[in-house]
């Protein structure tokens, strides 16, 4: 029989966040993703409880809409602002910038858009105002290890280093 997801299960998935609308992948995760369920909430509250009940070799969708998550979208984070205003480092699209505003609380924005005269950064959570189908592939379920349970996630042993030698610089 094989093992469900429930509170205290070691689980590896993979997945895709899909635009609903388009169609387009937003963020995909190739390689397997660990966690202990009930213990380490690694994706959104909805998500985690569509894995609940599903076992190894399962696949599911979760359909969000994104704007329970992120709230809707806000305008007045959109900043379009003259380039020669702007660092070069920050005139990259999908560059991160972290802003303070005067009462010294930070926010993330990120550039979205460059052109010769301007640069267009979003202080707005790329997914805001989205409709988006999670694909999950269930991987590995098993039962946690009493350290994985502390620990939320698998343990990796520390590497041997008592046969390696100093090399001289």
């Amino acid at each position: 029989m094989k093992a469900i997801i429930e509170a205290n299960k070691y689980v590896e998935l993979t997945y895709k966040v899909v635009d609903q609308k388009t169609r387009q992948v937003l963020t995909q995760v190739e390689f397997p993703l660990g966690y202990v369920h009930g213990v380490t909430e690694i994706l959104s509250p909805q998500v985690m409880g569509a894995l609940e009940g599903k076992s190894e070799g399962d696949v599911i969708e979760v359909h969000i809409d994104c704007n329970d998550i992120y709230g809707p979208r806000d305008e007045a984070l959109v900043v379009i602002e003259a380039i020669e205003n702007v660092p070069k480092e920050y005139r990259e699209v999908g560059t991160a910038i972290l802003m303070e505003n005067d009462n010294g609380q930070t926010k993330s924005f990120l550039v979205t858009r460059v052109d010769a005269r301007t640069i267009t950064i979003d202080g707005n959570n790329p997914l805001c105002g989205r409709e988006v189908i999670f694909k999950l592939e269930i991987v590995t379920v098993r039962d946690a290890t009493d350290e994985e349970i502390q620990h939320g996630g698998k343990v990796e042993a520390a590497p041997d280093l008592n046969n390696c030698r100093a090399v001289p610089v």
